[in-house]
């Protein structure tokens, strides 16, 4: 005969408030590694709208066989200067090797027939709070016809991105994944990780 009498189901209040307590104990252990897997994840949208709009001028530049110029600006607007830690950028035309040829004409639309003769730009309005952008004092990179920078530079131009507010780069033995992108005289690009040495894929 089965027995009329039957055990509870589901858990008591006393169950319950341990089960909250252990969740809300593990996710103050999580908040802080999630916070910082959120800004290497900007930083690193940041690094790659900067390396396709380094493509993006290459590609102009040889498809038009034409000078064409990617450039660091303070703003989008037209108040803008050339920057050399910024994350926001201009592609223009440059048959006259003027280096500040969109200097307070960023809002102008792309156009490729009216000065300044922008082709693409992008803003850094979604970067991470506390990126920064270390171009080594250069502003501007320019490609000749062939995809190669002109004038032809002694070395390597590096562009790093960092985030101090989070900490040092893991290179350093901190929890930021910097990147680095690097365009050869060639007219090579390539992002890459401070952490790693060549030969290894992310190496720098």
């Amino acid at each position: 005969m089965l027995n009329p009498r039957r055990g509870h189901v589901g858990l008591t209040l006393i169950e319950l408030m341990v089960v909250i307590a252990l969740l809300a104990f593990l996710l103050m252990l999580g908040a802080p590694s999630f916070s910082t897997w959120i800004q290497n994840s900007r930083l690193r949208s940041s690094a790659e709208s900067i390396l396709a709009g380094l493509q993006q001028a290459k590609a102009e530049a040889v498809s038009r066989n034409a000078r064409v110029r990617f450039q660091f600006t303070s703003t989008l607007d037209d108040t803008c200067a050339l920057s050399t830690s910024s994350a926001n950028w201009v592609v223009n035309l440059d048959p006259d090797s003027d280096p500040n040829a969109v200097v307070g004409s960023c809002g102008t639309a792309p156009d490729d027939a009216a000065a300044p003769r922008i082709l693409h730009k992008r803003d850094g309005v979604n970067t991470p709070t506390g990126l920064v952008v270390a171009t080594g004092g250069v502003s501007s990179v320019v490609f000749n016809g062939l995809g190669r920078i002109t004038p032809v530079p002694a070395g390597n131009v590096s562009i790093t991105l960092s985030n101090p507010t989070i900490g040092d780069c893991a290179d350093a033995g901190g929890p930021v994944t910097c990147l680095r992108i690097v365009v050869s005289p060639a007219g090579q690009l390539r992002m890459c990780n401070p952490k790693f040495s060549l030969p290894d894929p992310q190496g720098c």
